[in-house]
């Protein structure tokens, strides 16, 4: 009993970090810089902001005591987290905001079709049925109408959307690897550092951020949407399977269609509705799902890293 309702507390942080990261879009919309400066200084607050953690704690030498092995696939895995977020965030720039959407929400399925290579864990069944239910509530929140490709550019940003939706469920499963010896603000921070540095040289060379609005949403971005929730995303994903996380990250495009709603005035329809109920329900159904012997099996949260 025990492990299931852990189990479950694992999966709600994870929904609640998805519900965070559908405000993504109300912090950059106003901030005309390019997809590789929004990213630097996204990873670079967040890096910031775990490095102060850390200090507070006195923990901040842990990054540099790990084994050469783990720092060299912490920097794998930082070159991949920038490479993932100048897809995404470059596609919204080309592409339909919906295209892009959709496309980058193809990476629950690649988690789900990898994990039984990557990380080993046996194929759960399932989830084919909440998985399919997740994505046909993303297609119909993003609307037919909307998923038109008429100009090169367009073309160009699908690609890169689909791209992205690739490279995250690379990060996913082999986070869920590699957090099995790191604990994850340290994961984190070695992350940040390696993006921050390999996405410098571009960023020297571009226009920054001018604006007060510009700063205070990168800040946020930063500082709330990839550290504190890379925190919860993280910590829980050492307790539940991969693929059970991923369909929960569906909960980001229903709650962008709400933030819209509240503080855009953008209407919600019906269509919109229904398919945030699809997603609503599949999540529910994940949520639900009780740890199965020889399917998952939660693992103990290794390290200080239990609370924030």
């Amino acid at each position: 009993m025990t492990g299931a309702v852990s189990y479950r507390g694992g999966l709600a942080r994870i929904a609640f970090a998805g519900v965070i990261w559908g405000s993504i879009a109300l912090l950059t919309r106003h901030v005309g810089v390019s997809a590789f400066v929004i990213v630097f200084w996204r990873v670079t607050f967040a890096g910031l902001t775990i490095a102060a953690y850390l200090g507070l704690k006195g923990r901040l030498g842990e990054l540099l005591r790990l084994p050469t092995r783990r720092k060299l696939a912490l920097a794998g895995m930082g070159s991949l987290l920038a490479l993932n977020w100048v897809l995404f965030f470059s596609a919204l720039k080309l592409t339909d905001v919906a295209v892009a959407v959709l496309l980058a929400y193809c990476g629950p399925i690649f988690v789900t079709a990898f994990a039984p290579v990557i990380t080993r864990e046996r194929f759960d069944r399932r989830v084919i049925v909440p998985l399919v239910l997740a994505l046909i509530g993303t297609a119909t929140i993003v609307g037919p109408r909307e998923l038109q490709l008429t100009e090169g550019t367009h073309l160009l940003g699908a690609g890169l959307a689909f791209a992205s939706a690739f490279t995250y469920a690379i990060l996913v499963l082999n986070a869920k690897r590699l957090l099995k010896g790191i604990p994850a603000t340290v994961y984190m921070l070695g992350e940040d550092i390696t993006a921050a540095l390999v996405l410098l040289p571009i960023v020297a060379l571009s226009p920054g951020p001018s604006s007060v609005i510009e700063w205070g949403s990168l800040l946020t971005l930063g500082a709330v949407h990839t550290a504190f929730t890379g925190f919860l995303f993280l910590s829980a994903l050492r307790t539940v399977r991969a693929d059970h996380a991923a369909i929960l990250t569906y909960a980001e495009p229903v709650s962008a269609v709400v933030f819209a709603a509240l503080f855009l005035s953008e209407p919600v329809t019906l269509p919109t509705a229904v398919g945030g109920a699809l997603v609503v329900l599949a999540g529910t159904v994940v949520a639900r799902m009780k740890p199965a012997p020889g399917i998952e099996t939660p693992g103990p949260v290794i390290g200080p890293d239990t609370t924030i």
